[in-house]
């Protein structure tokens, strides 16, 4: 089946006048068209709600849609890999039927070193850990406990077949599916598990891989994971537990594997879009809302008003807040204002020539090309590179986190050529010098050195990049501060200390990356919102 949205790369434009919006009756409102909105949209227009999707861009998925940054060269701008979407939402909005297609990425995460060695940690345990063994073989009990602390809390808060728990949170089903649990409802699970405590609410990423091996090499192939999109250094506490969020998935019945969606990860946007229109909902693109007015609708920037007594806000909530202005409740606001949301990332989009050649293992088309590769910082680089960072200064070296969708998906380049997503920190959101139109080559050769020392053919492999740091994500995403998870994701902002869906404002709802259960592409937090919608219009 072929997806009407991807035939017009997410540009829906505007399908009938406005003035023929406005006068319409709606039920729900839905305010941005990013995969949650639309996932949200989706299961609400499902339950025969008459819902309309305002998104202000040209077009739809937000941070998860599909460009051409270069000519005959599609990429998404910033969501690269799946591998939280969540099971149950694929299986209800039947993305397989609209030509989902998901490659595992089997090779793992691929990690060379200053000193020419490299390990491969393969998805496949006997291969992954015959790697360890080769590079530290003092660590491979270790590595093994270190790998099953994260199955145990997977088992524990999101079990395999699962679906959510009961109101009472007593069931034993997966945790992300509905309300939030408790500190309380989390021990519960927990049980006597001190090492799985430790690194969902206490533990740096720092203190969590030292704890378990000693090769200083294996410890600095996953800081990064402990810090993937956050402010924070590996060596402050609570990172740990972003490490566990970004393994705690099941998509394919793989447990915590992640890989590349057929033409992009826009395609899941697309997908979730074609779900909704098929329900009947109404999606527009290019149609900026100017107000939030909690009970009545919107009133969009040209001063129109489309009345529905509810309005789901898929913008951030910072962004929420500038649009509900004065109506906003004054305990929501200073709630919304102590969440952080100030990126540390920039996002590389690269056409190359040819693939990356790793000096620690020779090749343009190799086994590790096929999974995700990490450009490594030492313990000493991590820390000045965030200092750095805070000061708003570039740091010398950058962590990178390279992904090739070219390699499993050729029909997205020209013939023979490649793309490359690079996910890297930290960067400043701010310079203390200069801006960053003024320094965006600066920051790109940075990129390009720091992958060079492990690479021979960098930079000259390289045919263009586009870059975009954390002011170009919050202007051409609308995401606040350029945070790709509409704030922080620490312990301290999870699970029920996580914005809710439901807010105090009348009628108005939040179905993001800001609420339950946190950052990612998963969509769970639309199918969450729009379930808490129908209950709470089940019982007027």
């Amino acid at each position: 089946m072929s997806s009407p949205t991807a035939a017009v790369l997410g540009e829906i434009g505007l399908p009938v006048p406005i003035r023929e919006l406005a006068a319409k009756t709606w039920d729900v409102i839905i305010v941005g068209a990013g995969h949650n909105g639309l996932a949200c949209a989706a299961y609400l227009a499902r339950a025969g709600k008459r819902v309309l999707v305002v998104e202000s861009r040209q077009r739809v998925g937000g941070a998860c849609t599909i460009e051409e940054p270069f000519p005959g060269v599609r990429m998404s701008p910033c969501a690269y890999l799946a591998g939280l979407l969540h099971p149950l939402v694929l299986e209800e909005l039947e993305l397989a039927r609209r030509g989902y297609v998901w490659t595992p990425a089997v090779n793992g995460l691929f990690v060379p070193f200053l000193d020419g060695s490299s390990i491969q940690l393969w998805d496949d345990d006997d291969r992954c850990i015959e790697e360890v063994r080769a590079l530290a073989p003092g660590d491979v009990e270790g590595f093994c406990a270190m790998g099953d602390v994260i199955r145990r809390l997977r088992d524990a808060l999101r079990p395999a077949g699962a679906g959510g728990p009961d109101v009472s949170g007593a069931s034993r089903g997966d945790l992300w599916i509905g309300e939030p649990p408790t500190r309380e409802q989390l021990e519960e699970r927990l049980g006597n598990d001190d090492e799985a405590r430790a690194v969902l609410f206490d533990w740096s990423m720092a203190e969590f891989v030292e704890h378990f091996v000693k090769d200083e090499r294996l410890q600095i192939a996953y800081l990064g994971q402990g810090v993937i999109g956050t402010n924070a250094s590996p060596f402050d506490a609570g990172t740990a537990s972003i490490r566990f969020h970004h393994s705690s998935g099941r998509l394919g019945g793989m447990a915590g594997m992640w890989g590349y969606v057929r033409g992009g990860m826009g395609m899941v946007s697309f997908y979730f879009c074609d779900a909704a229109r098929e329900a009947g909902a109404t999606v527009v693109s290019g149609v900026p809302v100017a107000r939030i007015l909690p009970g009545e609708g919107i009133e969009l920037e040209g001063g129109e008003r489309i009345a529905a007594p509810i309005v789901v806000s898929n913008a951030d909530p910072r962004q929420t807040l500038r649009l509900l202005g004065a109506d906003a409740d004054a305990g929501w606001r200073k709630k919304v204002e102590r969440v952080p949301m100030e990126g540390c990332t920039v996002k590389l989009n690269v056409h190359l020539r040819e693939l990356p050649n790793f000096a620690a293992r020779p090749g343009v088309d190799q086994p590790h090309h096929y999974g995700q590769i990490n450009a490594p910082l030492t313990k000493d680089e991590w820390k000045a590179g965030f200092a750095a960072a805070r000061r708003g200064e570039l740091p010398e070296y950058l962590w990178c986190e390279l992904y090739f969708q070219s390699a499993h998906d050729p029909s997205i380049v020209p013939a023979g050529e490649h793309t490359m997503s690079v996910f890297a920190q930290y960067v400043p959101y701010k310079f203390a010098q200069g801006t960053w139109d003024e320094r965006r080559e600066e920051v790109r050769a940075l990129a390009m050195k720091s992958l060079a020392r492990f690479c021979s053919n960098i930079p000259e492999a390289v045919i263009d990049a586009q870059v975009l740091g954390p002011p170009d994500i919050e202007q051409k995403v609308g995401l606040t501060g350029g945070h790709i998870f509409q704030g922080e994701c620490l312990p301290q902002y999870m699970w029920a200390n996580r914005l809710s869906a439901r807010t105090p404002m009348e009628g108005v709802y939040l179905c993001g990356a800001a609420t339950h259960p946190g950052g990612s592409v998963i969509g769970i937090n639309g199918r969450n919102a729009a379930m808490m919608v129908l209950r709470d219009l089940s019982r007027i």
